[in-house]
């Protein structure tokens, strides 16, 4: 009797250990600053974050696979999201190869009014899938960052999108990069500005979006990242 009541008990205690790490869409907090840039943690999608750019990450394209099995359900998939709000057009530009999602490539696009809350939408290529790392992150975070403050937007919501895609990544390593990538370009950009040769607006903060069951995990990284750049 007890062999038959024991997997009952462990599958109920997941079930409420997931409800407690699970926060709700909408959930917001600032993980700190660094360098006066606030780096807010939020649990949004792509297409309802409220920033002045959003920027996307994405793979080299195969044939359905923000919609496939091993995509996040489209429920909680940011961008299934993105192309629904977008009519679809994310799947068209990279089905037809308009943009190839290699890496680091970008591609910058006016959103039609209405389809989503930023202004500006940049999509930044992770190449092949199969060959990705974490380390990855923190070179696409420098080109997100550079291209926000050429832009001269001073905040910008950021979305790996990495399991949006299918890929299980480490999520407190990919956020802790994010953060280094985003200090470093904006390092650079200070050392420009002291020595009379940019003139680009202040970043004040950016945006990390998390999924709702990934926002704690993703903050620890975070936090990680700014005791070790500050």
């Amino acid at each position: 009797m007890k062999n038959f009541i024991l997997p009952f008990i462990v599958f109920f205690l997941s079930l409420i250990l997931n409800a407690q790490n699970t926060a709700a869409i909408g959930t917001s907090k600032n993980w700190g600053s660094v360098d006066g840039i606030s780096m807010i943690g939020l649990v949004q999608g792509p297409a309802a974050a409220d920033a002045q750019l959003q920027v996307a990450c994405i793979f080299e394209y195969t044939d359905n696979d923000i919609y496939s099995a091993k995509a996040l359900p489209a429920n909680l998939n940011g961008l299934v999201h993105l192309d629904e709000a977008l009519k679809g057009e994310l799947t068209k530009i990279r089905e037809s190869g308009q943009f190839k999602g290699y890496s680091l490539e970008t591609l910058l696009i006016q959103p039609p009014v209405g389809s989503m809350l930023a202004k500006k939408l940049l999509l930044i290529g992770l190449g092949d899938r199969n060959n990705f790392t974490p380390e990855l992150m923190t070179s696409v975070a420098e080109v997100a960052t550079r291209e926000a403050l050429r832009l001269g937007v001073t905040n910008f919501a950021f979305a790996s999108d990495l399991k949006d895609a299918g890929i299980d990544s480490p999520t407190a390593l990919v956020a802790e990069n994010v953060v280094k990538g985003i200090v470093n370009a904006n390092r650079s950009e200070i050392y420009l500005k002291k020595h009379s040769l940019s003139k680009t607006k202040k970043l004040k903060k950016v945006y990390l979006l998390a999924g709702p069951s990934f926002f704690e995990v993703a903050g620890s990284g975070i936090l990680t990242a700014i005791k070790l750049m500050k």
